[in-house]
């Protein structure tokens, strides 16, 4: 990480200089002959950067050293980045930081030392990291949010605010638990708007009941030309239920399924020939009861232009545009024909009925359709195999 302004000298902390005498000795010629007195080495700890010091650059590690005795302990935290990692040396004589710095961020440093005679010191110390603006900082938006509860088939995913270039060292700020443990790893791609990000997902789906911790310590990491993160979070989320649905073009039915059981097969029209329903995996993104469906918004003019107002019971599928929702103008063709304009279709009562079994994060598999869906248009990574995801990691 690049140094950025003047370097800060070491200074002392606190200093306490602890004198002890011999038990006997040899009297210095031309004294009294009484018995001589021998200074300990004193015992100080001292801090870098120094105490009070300002404007301190990001890149700069922190220091404690103790001199004449041993390190106990060392604390460094910011109310707002949290605890600030270290690790003390074998002989116990320095500490030094092993995460970044954040940017803008007061940091309290309690060190803890032993002098050689088993006596105590504990001392407290400030400093304050240089602040950067926004064209100097990046954070992530991370989903799903903190204690939630989503499908099996919701990946892990962060978009970032500004580019990553280098992806390893923002990787390497992410880090995943799931009880029970999974098999997972994190892969890149751009988002649908461009931006870079980032998802983690498992081999296979999420058990339910699995337990999920997304920690982000991204405060003070470069992500590449001296863009520093800011940010620092702690995301529990919790995998509900397995509600799996299949959607077969040929079938013209959705079959939804809870925990591996069977639960109802509903008729259905998907997308015509021209505007065919995606391919592959997709994940419930969200769910509106009521929404405005223009045509323009997703590219289709001319003649097939349309502009419904009220389209009931929506779940949305992609970031294009793919739903599932009610489509009572093609009463007649529901388990018939494919007659929709790529979403997928079916009575009021039945989508009432989708609508209410599922959640974000469940998935919605289609079968017998054409062009699969991509893993950045909402959450089409199930669709990439296990092998292709893993490589897409900075650290692979």
């Amino acid at each position: 990480m690049r140094r950025q302004g003047a370097s800060v000298a070491v200074a002392a902390v606190a200093a306490l200089v602890m004198a002890g005498c011999t038990g006997t000795g040899k009297a210095d010629e031309g004294s009294s002959g009484g018995k001589g007195e021998k200074d300990s080495k004193p015992f100080a700890l001292s801090l870098s950067p120094a105490a009070g010091a300002k404007d301190i650059p990001v890149g700069q590690k922190v220091t404690v050293r103790a001199q004449g005795g041993k390190l106990v302990s060392v604390e460094a935290s910011s109310p707002g980045p949290g605890k600030l990692d270290g690790k003390i040396t074998q002989e116990r004589t320095s500490w030094t930081s092993t995460t970044p710095l954040a940017p803008g961020a007061t940091y309290t440093v309690t060190a803890r030392g032993m002098d050689g005679d088993g006596k105590q010191q504990t001392q407290t110390a400030q400093f304050t990291t240089k602040a950067v603006g926004k064209d100097q900082s990046f954070f992530g938006e991370y989903f799903p949010d903190k204690g939630t509860t989503v499908g099996v088939a919701h990946p892990i995913s962060v978009t970032f605010s500004k580019p990553v270039k280098d992806k390893a060292a923002v990787e390497r700020a992410l880090s995943v638990k799931a009880t029970p443990a999974v098999e997972g790893s994190w892969s890149w791609m751009k988002a649908w708007d461009g931006r870079d990000r980032v998802d983690f997902r498992p081999q296979q789906y999420w058990k339910p009941g699995t337990k999920v911790t997304l920690t982000m310590h991204l405060a003070g990491v470069d992500a590449g030309g001296g863009i520093y993160g800011t940010q620092e979070r702690v995301v529990d989320f919790t995998i509900g239920d397995a509600v799996t649905s299949v959607v077969d073009v040929n079938k013209k039915t959705l079959t939804l399924s809870r925990n591996g059981k069977k639960v109802r097969t509903l008729p259905v029209s998907s997308g015509k020939p021209g505007f065919e329903t995606w391919n592959g995996t997709m994940v419930v993104l969200g769910k509106v009861p009521t929404i405005r469906m223009n045509s323009r918004t997703v590219g289709i003019f001319g003649s097939e232009a349309y502009n419904l107002g009220a389209v009931k019971w929506d779940v949305q599928l992609t970031t294009s545009g793919t739903f599932v929702h009610a489509a009572p103008w093609n009463a007649g063709k529901f388990g018939r024909v494919n007659g929709s304009h790529g979403c997928i279709g079916m009575s009021t009562s039945d989508a009432a009925w989708f609508y209410k079994q599922v959640g974000v994060g469940d998935p919605v598999k289609v079968v017998n359709s054409t062009d699969t869906v991509t893993p950045n248009n909402g959450y089409g990574d199930w669709n990439v195999d296990w092998e292709t995801w893993k490589q897409g990691s900075a650290l692979s």
